[in-house]
């Protein structure tokens, strides 16, 4: 009866050096993201009228669809191992921080795109 016990204690238990690995390829491509988002927010302001070269936005893309492989794979990586508790946090977190960088990322276009204030209106002025 034990030994029943025991199998079943250990049958149910995730994971944890998976789930190590799975919050590993979460954070890398958490980071992979917002280094992508860099890339395009410094991009946009190093070149003519805010477009980006073929190669940066081959850049940007590939670090993008990289880390939503990443993030995938590690998803069903926890779901197969029905460690819900970390597919949830992992996930939160990476959708939370992904919100933040995209509201940035879409902040920056706007004051980008915005024309520059008239002449004698408040812009910045000269030191004398």
């Amino acid at each position: 009866m034990l030994d029943l016990l025991a199998a079943a204690a250990a049958a149910e238990s995730p994971n944890l050096w998976g789930a190590l690995g799975c919050a590993v390829a979460y954070s890398a491509s958490l980071l992979a993201t917002l280094d992508a988002f860099a890339d395009l927010i410094l991009a946009r302001g190093d070149s003519p009228a805010g477009r980006l070269t073929p190669g940066i936005g081959m850049k940007f893309a590939s670090k993008l669809i990289a880390a939503a492989i990443a993030v995938v794979s590690a998803a069903i990586v926890l779901a197969l191992d029905d460690n819900w508790f970390a597919f949830t946090t992992l996930s939160v977190a990476f959708i939370v921080v992904v919100g933040i960088g995209v509201f940035v990322l879409l902040r920056h276009a706007k004051v980008a795109a915005s024309p520059p204030a008239a002449a004698g209106g408040g812009g910045i002025r000269p030191a004398s």
